[in-house]
């Protein structure tokens, strides 16, 4: 069981991610909790974050592999206690797995960028594909005007093939 460092906190990408995940508020959480097995109500408690965000938090962080909890039952009453802690030793696969999530989707939509001939209407900014206007005669679907040839090469097709090959250079150097 690991709690996360200020170190890794300092890392504007761990940062970013873990921010984007649970919010400011669990970031904070990851701040202040303690590196050790506690009850939603101890963590609460000790980190002074309500215990309603807390448990967001938690399940959140449970969800993507970054927190663990042991059920314990009380024999006399029934109840169950959810005894949680933090695994950001996961941190790191979790980061990759993310990145290579990203890389396929984005590599997707640049094969269909890349391979589709687009047309926009100049008037409400509608987009479609070549096929797509055929059907219609280059009309706009929305407001009927006619619909112009979009050249993304140059704007997103450049961005995307940019973005998706600093991601597999990054991935690569793990």
């Amino acid at each position: 069981m690991t709690a996360i460092t200020e170190n890794e906190l300092n890392n504007p990408a761990i940062f970013q991610y873990l921010r984007k995940l649970v919010g400011e508020e669990g970031v904070e959480l990851l701040r202040r909790c303690p590196d050790e097995e506690l009850s939603d109500e101890d963590i609460a408690a000790k980190t002074a974050i309500n215990l309603n965000s807390v448990r967001r938090v938690l399940y959140n962080l449970y969800e993507h592999r970054l927190a663990e909890y042991r059920r314990i039952k009380n024999n006399e009453t029934g109840w169950l206690t959810y005894l949680w802690v933090m695994r950001m030793d996961n941190l790191n696969t979790v980061l990759w797995s993310e990145i290579d999530t990203s890389v396929g989707k984005l590599s997707a939509r640049l094969h269909y960028d890349a391979t589709n001939d687009f047309y926009q209407c100049k008037n409400c900014g509608q987009m479609t594909t070549f096929n797509n206007a055929c059907t219609t005669d280059f009309a706009c679907q929305n407001c009927g005007r006619m619909l112009v040839h979009f050249d993304d090469e140059q704007l997103l097709i450049a961005a995307l093939r940019n973005r998706v090959g600093k991601m597999r250079e990054v991935l690569g150097n793990v």
